[in-house]
């Protein structure tokens, strides 16, 4: 296991990068041998946190089928791995995407994914996405029942403003443990929701860092000039930014190839200089 530096949720420590499981379930997804082998290759690189949501399938009729590739990669494996996981979107058959915030649903959505990770107690719950036909404080008030009846040991939400992220912990008593949204280079606008974590102590989750599945190459100035700098990818150049920004951040890029994850893992051991934070920045 490659040695890795520490963030915490909650009061866990997980590794500072997390793997994001979507690029191994959705469409373009690889074949089944080689989404587990990118699953084993994060957890030898040091990587502790796995990032997933039902939703990450084909469509309806494979429902889950990220859940169930980690559990199955999991099997066996010594390492203690913190898997995240969220509800609240629905796949509709063609491969769309709905939204169900009842929490009525929510509640069903949790034994679903208990049963396909095969947990008593799944580590980091979050909402998916607030659901515009129902109330966020009903869709939030389902994670405060979980918490309260142990299905789940902390709670997140993602896609979610400044204010529904002070909402949701107040509903949350403040047990408000993590807030996903997305957050890159060329997606900036979630600075207000990292900088209000960074103020509660809420671990902050940047999903698509590298500014989204077939993007990834688009990282060029400024990230690749840093990177080749210091011998590394421009994507290594924007991982350590992103951590740079603050001891809440724990960024989950994607990955459906071993050698990306291996790359992404060892972004931690990058140290940036004051003057290259500041043009990263810029």
């Amino acid at each position: 296991m490659g040695f890795m530096q520490k963030r915490r949720i909650g009061e866990v420590e997980v590794s500072a990068i997390g793997l994001g499981g979507m690029p191994v379930s959705i469409q373009g997804r690889p074949d089944r041998a080689q989404g587990i082998e990118t699953i084993h290759a994060a957890l030898d690189a040091g990587v502790t946190f796995i990032d997933t949501a039902d939703a990450y399938s084909l469509d309806d009729s494979d429902f889950g089928h990220n859940e169930e590739l980690i559990a199955e990669a999991l099997r066996g494996r010594p390492e203690e791995v913190f898997v995240a996981t969220k509800g609240g979107h629905t796949r509709l058959p063609g491969g769309g995407w709905g939204l169900d915030g009842r929490p009525e649903y929510l509640r069903k959505a949790v034994d679903g994914s208990l049963r396909r990770l095969g947990v008593e107690q799944i580590f980091l719950y979050q909402f998916h996405r607030p659901d515009p036909k129902v109330p966020i404080a009903e869709s939030v008030g389902a994670l405060k029942e979980l918490l309260d009846n142990g299905k789940i040991r902390y709670a997140g939400v993602s896609n979610f403003n400044p204010d529904e992220i002070v909402l949701a912990n107040d509903i949350l008593d403040g047990r408000l443990a993590a807030v996903q949204n997305q957050f890159s280079p060329s997606f900036r606008s979630s600075e207000p929701e990292l900088e209000l974590c960074a103020k509660l102590g809420i671990a902050f989750l940047p999903w698509s860092p590298f500014g989204g599945i077939g993007k990834a190459g688009s990282l060029s100035g400024p990230f690749k000039e840093v990177g080749d700098a210091h011998g590394v990818s421009a994507h290594q150049a924007c991982l350590a930014w992103m951590l740079a920004k603050s001891e809440v951040v724990v960024p989950i890029p994607g990955a459906s190839r071993p050698a990306s994850i291996r790359d992404s893992a060892a972004a931690t051991h990058l140290e940036l200089t004051k003057e290259e934070l500041a043009r990263l920045d810029g």
